[in-house]
């Protein structure tokens, strides 16, 4: 195979595919992205057997199709310390090169057909997401996912619901949940009733990341043990998190004592200045809402004290609770300041409800 390509863009193809390509040492093929290269088109694989990609790489002039192995690594740290505008790339089974205009690199191939492959978007179950849509949904969500590989429940991704023309999107980690939905359209039927699939977290961040152009349509296709995902671009996919998902609907407080109206804004603000006092061994601020105001205070050992106070719409009963600040501010981060905001409260000791309409719903527990 031999094209010419644009460095900028064949770095950034190559900084999306790297997320697929694998970090443990499951086959030592896996630590490299594959190129399928034809007239005019020019395709970069990547796979560690859980996620895979397959992705267009743009503004290319192929003179010989071919396939070929290129390591991963190696490939980044050429295309980001290289100067030129364009490169040329030549390779073969036995090695690659990649050529500027006052230097060349030569790195080792291997034999394509070891690649292993999975099966690029065929399907005639899915629905379809437009990319703006999708790309704010996950962005709401992924956050609350959980982290540990050794949490109770399959948490570690976030769950999809297709409901004929509605696509839910849930995620949680047991301290707080965050619940999106929005319109998607069907074909073939597809729908996830009766099952509770669950996409791992790399592979929806991964999606995001070619969510680029607000307009272009997602097509998503879920089977028993794994996901297809298609952009204009990339074709993602991604086997789903085995185990059983919490039911979410009853974390979800059905009734509220009070509801208080919050902008976003000077509420993100107040909370990490209140923040500022805690520490490792106190992660807690106080909420105490009062006639007309809220109070935060925090109290850290070592760190000191810190009191807070922003005027707030409230005539309520006056109520102390706990949080986390970690756990309201990642999710202030991803609204916008304008964005309504209303919070539900029960008591003290109950799990507090925050939405910005009926598209967004978000539950956390507070410290007690």
């Amino acid at each position: 195979m031999r094209m010419v390509c644009h460095r900028e863009g064949l770095l950034s193809a190559c900084q999306l595919a790297s997320v697929a390509v694998a970090s443990r040492d499951v086959k030592p093929i896996l630590k490299n992205i594959k190129a399928v290269v034809q007239p005019e088109r020019c395709t970069l694989m990547a796979t560690d057997m859980e996620l895979g990609i397959r992705l267009e790489v743009r503004s290319v002039q192929v003179s010989e199709p071919g396939e070929a192995i290129l390591p991963a690594a190696r490939l980044l740290a050429i295309l980001r310390e290289s100067t030129d505008e364009e490169l040329t790339v030549e390779a073969n089974h036995e090695g690659s090169v990649i050529r500027g205009q006052s230097n060349e690199f030569e790195m080792p191939g291997e034999d394509p057909a070891h690649f292993p492959d999975f099966a690029d978007f065929a399907e005639e179950r899915y629905h379809e997401v437009q990319a703006g849509v999708l790309r704010e949904m996950i962005r709401r969500t992924v956050f609350a996912a959980a982290t540990s590989e050794h949490a109770k429940f399959n948490t570690t991704g976030i769950l999809y619901e297709f409901d004929e023309e509605q696509v839910r999107l849930v995620a949680t980690d047991g301290r707080r949940l965050a619940l999106t939905t929005g319109p998607a359209k069907p074909y073939g039927g597809h729908s996830t009733k009766g099952q509770m699939p669950v996409v791992p977290t790399k592979a929806m961040s991964l999606l995001e990341r070619n969510l680029q152009e607000p307009d272009e349509l997602v097509r998503i296709s879920l089977r028993p043990n794994e996901v297809l995902m298609k952009t204009e671009r990339a074709t993602i996919y991604s086997r789903l998190i085995e185990g059983r998902y919490p039911d979410y609907r009853r974390v979800i407080p059905s009734k509220a004592s009070v509801k208080v109206p919050l902008e976003v804004a000077p509420f993100q603000t107040a909370i990490r200045q209140a923040a500022i006092m805690t520490d490792e061994e106190s992660k807690r601020v106080v909420f105490s809402f009062g006639k007309d105001k809220l109070t935060l205070q925090a109290h850290g050992a070592e760190s000191g004290r810190s009191r807070v106070e922003m005027p707030l719409d409230y005539k309520g009963q006056a109520i102390e609770i706990g949080f986390d600040p970690k756990y309201l501010l990642e999710m202030l981060r991803v609204l916008t300041p304008e964005t309504p905001l209303t919070m539900e409260l029960i008591d003290a000791n109950s799990p507090v409800v925050l939405r910005t309409d009926a598209s967004y719903t978000y539950v956390v527990v507070p410290l007690v």
